[in-house]
């Protein structure tokens, strides 16, 4: 570092942060080199080498997005590019070596969202347990997360899970630089929700990411959203198509393997952008319980299903909390619509398991297909049951700390939200002093939420420092007792909670 310690040398050369507040942060760091042009759907590469002192105080361009799909993107003022490899440091003004080092992979159905989606977060982190925290983007969408190898060409190589490999990179770039801001690359805690709690249990699976985190934070992971190859062929070709008519509204021809591979390279990342939207617009019910932007079990970079390595030891035997909200489907309606709530994708859903399977789980959501008990099937067959079992197979082999958080202010109460999907994000990054989170406690709830989540963020940061937690407050998770924190207004444990509801999702899923 310089005499102010805020130049630093990285892998490509030295960068300039910023320091206010108690912190200092260096932003848009080029981790890889950029994959655009005839590279973008290649594997990231070494980070190219720039001359002199590269400012790094502001955030880099954030991946390609739509704000016209099922999620809203990034804002229209916010810079996007392919070239938006970038990874961001923030740690405390005050001076220390070797420091625990948080990275976050942040979710947004890995279609929309960014490093810089909330600029502060991570600060409560810092301030409050003293690690070096770190966020990164990583590529979305079609250039990220759909697997096109088929229309792979010598000439025109196209390489699979794409934001699986940007994330194994950034992970490597934390590995070779992080010590130069007083961070540990031997004590990494890697975490992240919702697609990026996918991201957290897949690198767990993914061999290249082994060795490159000491422990990992899966909140909210849809773990089983992981597809074979037959099934990604055919949303590649379906994308293709959907390609094909947006730029030639006056075509008459099939997409052939050559024009759809010429076609990916030439068209322009918004076309592409905007294909990905409405493939994944009409995924929920063309494949009803899947979801189309998503790793592939490809053979090489991800050998098998996540599920699986975990059932066989072959997942990173790292520590690992994980867990889910209460109610993590009543947040996806309206233009959020994409899990099976609906009659017409529950009916396909049961289609796949046995009559004595169906009658159990109708019994565990009275009135399905009601909207409440439809939000609730759909939130636990993507993430509560998966997460259930990700957290029984790796207890085989290293320390799990299972968790439910129940809190929710009263006004989202009131709304029919209860804790659903994403409000544990307002607790672990201390976000109800923003205008939403103000809004969300204007009827109450403020002070009993604040306090879950600092009890949240300290065991969060108690895990980063050892990988342990206070056993007594939070013991570890088992397939005999499945002793879970109940994250609420007064925290507490219970033994398998829903634990018939468990019983039978074990009989109705044949696949997990």
């Amino acid at each position: 570092m310089s005499g102010d310690g805020l130049e630093v040398r990285v892998t490509g050369g030295v960068i300039r942060g910023a320091a206010r507040r108690g912190f200092r942060w260096w932003r848009g760091i080029p981790f890889a080199a950029p994959p655009v042009g005839s590279l973008r759907f290649r594997a990231p590469a070494s980070v190219q080498a720039w001359p002199g002192v590269r400012e790094a105080t502001t955030f880099g361009p954030v991946a390609m997005q739509s704000r016209n799909g099922n999620f809203i993107g990034t804002s229209r003022s916010t810079p996007m590019s392919e070239d938006c490899l970038t990874v961001n440091v923030l740690r405390a003004d005050a001076p220390g070596e070797r420091l625990p080092v948080m990275v976050f992979i942040h979710g947004g159905a890995y279609s929309v969202g960014s490093s810089a989606e909330h600029p502060r977060n991570g600060e409560a982190l810092v301030r409050e347990g003293g690690v070096v925290f770190v966020s990164f983007n990583y590529r979305l969408g079609a250039l990220g997360y759909l697997d096109l190898t088929r229309y792979s060409t010598p000439e025109r190589p196209i390489e699979s899970n794409l934001g699986l490999r940007d994330q194994v990179a950034a992970l490597e770039w934390v590995r070779d630089n992080i010590a130069a801001f007083g961070g540990d690359p031997g004590n990494v805690t890697l975490f992240g929700e919702s697609a990026g709690g996918n991201a957290v249990t897949t690198l767990m699976a993914t061999p290249s990411a082994h060795g490159l985190f000491a422990r990992a934070i899966a909140q909210s992971s849809p773990a089983n959203a992981i597809y074979l190859p037959e099934m990604t062929a055919v949303w590649a070709e379906e994308f293709a198509e959907l390609l094909m008519e947006s730029i030639d509204t006056d075509g008459v021809e099939s997409t052939s393997d050559d024009s759809a591979g010429r076609l990916l390279v030439d068209a322009s990342a918004g076309e592409l952008v905007d294909a990905a939207v409405t493939l994944t617009l009409a995924t929920p019910d063309a494949h009803p319980g899947t979801i189309v932007l998503s790793p592939v079990i490809d053979g090489d970079v991800l050998p098998e299903r996540p599920l699986d390595a975990f059932k066989e030891g072959r997942a990173a035997r790292v520590p690992l909390i994980i867990g889910t909200n209460d109610r993590e489907g009543s947040l996806f309606t309206g233009r959020l619509d994409i899990l099976a709530t609906t009659p017409k994708r529950i009916r396909a859903i049961f289609a796949r398991t046995k009559k004595k399977s169906r009658k159990a789980i109708k019994a565990e959501y009275p009135g399905l297909p009601a909207q409440r008990p439809a939000a609730d099937f759909g939130g636990d067959y993507a993430f509560w049951y998966p997460t259930v079992k990700v957290a029984e197979r790796h207890s085989r082999f290293a320390p799990v700390h299972f968790y439910r958080f129940d809190i929710a202010p009263r006004l989202v109460r009131l709304a029919g939200f209860d804790a659903t999907h994403g409000l544990d994000l307002f607790a672990i990054f201390d976000r109800l002093d923003g205008t939403f989170g103000r809004l969300m406690t204007i009827l109450g709830g403020r002070r009993a939420f604040k306090g879950a989540a600092r009890r949240m963020r300290a065991h969060w940061l108690a895990f980063a420092r050892d990988g342990r937690v206070d056993a007594a407050a939070w013991p570890p998770y088992d397939e005999t007792e499945r002793l879970t924190l109940i994250i609420a207004p007064v925290d507490r444990v219970e033994a398998d909670p829903r634990g018939s509801r468990r019983l039978a999702w074990q009989a109705f899923v044949p696949h997990v």
